[in-house]
């Protein structure tokens, strides 16, 4: 199942960790905070609880969790879940497709995107006229490879074009309609 989302967001940028800072679990002189609670066996339920607390109160909880999400992160407790209840999520991260990432990266941002929002990059570059460069350059990848991706949208547009005409212009077969013979056409065939 993928999800799509579109809205207003401000995006971590690649190798962007200084969210770190505002997290509620950063230990401090005036907020002690033991960091081995947010690593709990799984039967250790008020640890649990403590660190899910902690993260209630945290402003920056949706980004730890994205975090652990593109990182693959699945120890520990992040963007107060447990791995258990991330578990799914890491299933579907990369079927993710939230298009506020994709213009975001449009923009120039430089953030993590999912295959599925890459896509989305690529085929919105196509139909806005960006240039091979830009998208190299919004992908981190060479001239080249953009062209290609470029030259794939194109030909994934045409084919699926052929194909709605295609499938347009034929008239539906029923199940009771026979194959049409030299004799039933009369005698101009």
């Amino acid at each position: 199942m993928s999800t799509t989302t579109i809205s207003p967001a401000r995006h971590r940028s690649l190798g962007d960790h200084t969210w770190q800072d505002k997290a509620v679990c950063q230990s401090t002189v005036h907020n002690p905070v033991d960091p081995d609670i947010f690593f709990p066996y799984p039967d250790e339920t008020a640890k649990i609880t403590e660190a899910k607390r902690l993260c209630g109160q945290c402003p920056v909880r949706q980004a730890c969790l994205d975090a652990a999400l593109e990182q693959n992160d699945t120890h520990g407790i992040r963007g107060g879940m447990t791995e258990e209840e991330r578990e799914p999520l890491h299933e579907e991260i990369a079927s993710r497709l939230d298009y506020s990432r994709v213009n975001a990266t449009l923009a120039g941002r430089d953030i993590q995107l999912t295959k599925a929002e890459r896509r989305a990059v690529i085929q919105a570059g196509y139909r806005h006229d960006v240039p091979v460069e830009r998208l190299a350059w919004l992908l981190k990848i060479t001239d080249e490879h953009a062209q290609r991706l470029y030259r794939e949208t194109r030909r994934a547009i045409r084919n699926r074009h052929l194909e709605q005409s295609a499938s347009t212009s034929r008239e539906p077969r029923t199940a009771d309609e026979r194959t049409l013979g030299r004799n039933d056409f009369g005698t101009a065939a």
